[in-house]
C-alpha cells in the first residue's frame, strides 16, 4: 500500500505552522528589546510553548484527519481507504445554474468527518454498490483529473485527457 506511486497528496496541514507561534514571540522580545521596555523573557518564553503546542494538536490532527492521497490503486481521505476498484464513475461538477442540488451533493463524505472538511470541495463519486459518496480536496480540480484518469485506467477506459 506504502509502495505505490502517489498520483496525487495533500498532508491536510503543514508542519512549519508549528513555528509561527514562537516565531512572533521572537519578534515580541526584539521589539521589547529595541524599545527599551524590558523584557519579559520567561512570559514570552511562556506563550511560545502554548502556541506551539496548541497548533502542534491542530497539525496532527489535519493531517490524520484532513490529508488525501490517491495512488493507482486507492484512494485516502483521512483515515479512510477506498479502493478505486468500487468507484464506477467520477461524476462531473454540478452545474452553477441549477436550481436544485444534485443527489451526490448530500451523499456521505468519505472519511470519518461528518461533512466535508471546511476549505475542501466535494467531488461526487458513484460506488458499485450503487451508493453515492464525497470525496474532498483543497485542489478539488487535480484530485478530479487524477482520480477520472485512474478510474478509467483501472476500467481499462482510455483517457480523454
Amino acid at each position: 500500500m506504502n509502495n505505490e506511486q502517489v498520483l496525487f497528496s495533500e498532508p491536510g496541514a503543514r508542519w512549519r505552522a508549528i513555528a509561527y507561534g514562537p516565531i512572533f514571540c521572537g519578534i515580541v522580545l526584539i521589539a521589547e528589546l529595541v524599545l527599551g521596555i524590558g523584557l519579559h523573557v520567561v512570559i514570552t518564553v511562556f506563550f511560545a510553548l502554548i502556541l506551539a503546542g496548541i497548533v502542534w494538536l491542530q497539525v496532527v490532527a489535519a493531517r490524520r484527519h484532513v490529508s488525501v492521497e490517491l495512488t493507482p490503486s486507492w484512494l485516502r481521505q483521512g483515515t479512510e481507504t477506498l479502493p478505486l476498484a468500487e468507484i464506477v464513475r467520477v461524476l462531473p461538477e454540478p452545474d452553477e445554474k441549477r436550481k436544485v442540488d444534485e443527489p451526490w451533493e448530500s451523499a456521505r463524505s468519505l472519511g470519518e468527518l461528518a461533512n466535508v472538511p471546511r476549505g475542501r470541495t466535494a467531488i461526487g463519486l458513484l460506488l458499485s454498490r450503487g451508493q453515492l459518496v464525497r470525496a474532498w480536496a483543497k485542489d478539488d480540480e487535480g484530485l478530479r483529473t487524477e482520480l477520472t484518469s485512474a478510474v478509467e485506467r483501472l476500467q481499462g477506459e482510455p483517457s480523454e485527457s
